[in-house]
């Protein structure tokens, strides 16, 4: 039995697509803001196919200072992810995911109270966790998905 035109054509199409699918892949691209340094253990931001990975952002400025009261914290910590947000052109309008870890279950009033004040309706989804310490001597960690 004779194969049709279709099936040879349809099977030199998907062996060339397998070929050259390595090709077309997506890239990623590393979102590193100015004054942060190349390298490291892990990116600031990951930017593929349109959609902005954030790292844990803490409430450290860029002198690695910790503010005083936990909502000046909170407010650095939106900060950062502002800047990393920046330099892949977008806005905290374009996030559509957060992770938040606190270490005290008591601080999530004062937590959203400020977080509300970023994010504007529609808010992106949430997971709030409670974790018993955070590498060094902060209160919170963000991390965020967004999407142009």
């Amino acid at each position: 039995m004779q194969k049709s035109h279709w099936y040879k054509w349809a099977t030199a199409l998907l062996f060339a697509t397998m070929a050259t699918g390595s090709a077309f892949a997506a890239q990623k691209q590393i979102v590193r803001p100015s004054g942060t340094a190349p390298g490291g253990n892990f990116s600031p931001g990951i930017l593929i196919e349109g959609t902005l990975y954030i790292s844990g952002q803490a409430g450290e400025d860029k002198n690695g200072k910790i503010p005083a009261g936990f909502e000046a914290e909170v407010q650095q910590a939106l900060d950062n992810v502002s800047v990393v947000l920046q330099k892949a052109a977008m806005t905290a309008a374009d996030v559509v995911s957060v992770q938040a870890y606190l270490t005290d279950a008591a601080l999530f009033q004062r937590f959203n109270t400020v977080y509300t004040a970023y994010f504007k309706d529609p808010r992106p989804t949430r997971t709030t966790v409670v974790v018993s310490r955070l590498v060094g001597d902060g209160h919170i960690e963000i991390t965020v998905t967004a999407r142009k």
